[in-house]
């Protein structure tokens, strides 16, 4: 008997379903370290982008969005000075690779994996005391 194995892209990536995340990050001189953005994205989904806006620039703080042990796994470290404008990110290896978040999702409603919690990192200086950023990443599964 002949065996056939399948030719079509994994579905997570080829005609997957986006989904966003979004967190809302209150300025208020947060200090150099770890922000927790209470973005907690189920196994099974693939990176696509993500987008920062904010209505007041960062100055000199600079921002890294990843997971604890990766921190810039989606974000490397930079400064984001834009305003009012959205603009788009993502670390290459990240928006190239086509392996999901932990693990496939199973029969359960975590599957074999676990959810990843997204963080940001802030280097160099502190955020600014007022203002909002705006945080959405874009993951596609099936």
């Amino acid at each position: 008997m002949t065996t056939l194995t399948s030719n079509y892209p994994d579905g997570s990536v080829v005609g997957g379903r986006v989904r966003r995340y979004r967190a809302l990050v209150t300025l208020a001189s947060q200090g150099t370290g770890t922000v927790d953005l209470g973005l907690r994205i189920p196994p099974g989904h693939v990176f696509a982008y993500g987008v920062l806006n904010t209505d007041t620039s960062l100055g000199s703080s600079t921002i890294a969005i990843g997971i604890s042990g990766a921190t810039g796994k989606y974000k490397a470290a930079g400064t984001f000075t834009a305003t009012s404008t959205p603009t788009l990110f993502g670390v290459n290896a990240a928006v190239a690779a086509t392996s999901h978040t932990t693990s496939e999702v199973g029969s359960s409603p975590l599957g074999d994996g676990t959810n990843e919690d997204v963080i940001m990192t802030v280097a160099a200086a502190a955020l600014p005391s007022s203002g909002t950023l705006v945080v959405d990443m874009y993951f596609s599964a099936t």
